[in-house]
């Protein structure tokens, strides 16, 4: 691959010590092809619950995700929807994979088939950037693969590091990609990947003037 590196001038508009809620935006879908509106509808109840579950108050939950305690109560009550990377920070919060949280479930038959139109989707509805989830969750390699596509000049915002040692392989299919990563832009274009494990925050954006789509290969190693 050829890799191109720069240190990273103003292009970078948040820094890992801003709180999540400063990046709240009304209208994120966590959606299916076949019923997109019942399971955005379905998410704040399915935090709330998990929540619950796990014992935890709102100041608790808070604290554990870096989410503010008055977003996470909205978001539960659906009067808010998360953007990309707060949604990121309350699945580790609760514990769960972002896949999970947003509605995906194991299978553990010997052959698994996901059509395409009962893909569960997530679209930031600040940036238009799009998460399917190609896989099943398979917990017991802890394997998951994601296709993500990024409108012209947006990003995914910074995501957070995971509560588990965890690699990202990376493919774009068209489109350019940077990965903001230890403070440093790589500039990628089709055909290139990437690799790196994932010990500080980082950031996906697409600096180019059409969608960039990539393939992502996630492997979580459990402690």
């Amino acid at each position: 691959m050829d890799e191109r590196t720069r240190k990273s001038g103003s292009r970078q508009a948040a820094t890992p010590a801003q709180t999540a809620a400063d990046t709240e935006r009304p209208g994120t879908r966590a959606e299916g092809k076949q019923d997109k509106d019942g399971v955005a509808a379905s998410l704040g109840v399915r935090i709330r619950n998990q929540r619950k579950q796990l014992g935890l108050t709102l100041d608790e939950f808070a604290a554990r995700s870096g989410v503010s305690r008055a977003m996470i109560s909205k978001v539960e009550r659906s009067e808010k929807s998360p953007t990309l990377s707060v949604l990121v920070r309350l699945a580790a919060g609760l514990n769960l994979t972002l896949s999970s949280l947003l509605g995906s479930q194991p299978d553990k038959s010997e052959v698994s088939i996901i059509r395409a139109k009962s893909r569960v989707i997530f679209r930031d509805p600040e940036s238009g950037f799009e998460r399917h989830a190609l896989s099943q969750i398979e917990a017991d390699n802890g394997v998951e693969i994601l296709m993500h596509r990024i409108p012209a000049g947006q990003s995914s915002g910074v995501l957070p590091v995971y509560s588990v040692p965890t690699e990202k392989y990376v493919i774009v299919q068209e489109g350019e990609l940077i990965v903001h990563l230890n403070d440093q832009d790589r500039l990628l274009g089709p055909g290139d990947t990437i690799h790196f494990e994932i010990t500080a925050p980082y950031t996906f954006s697409n600096p180019g003037k059409k969608d960039c789509t990539y393939y992502v290969m996630l492997v979580r190693r459990p402690k």
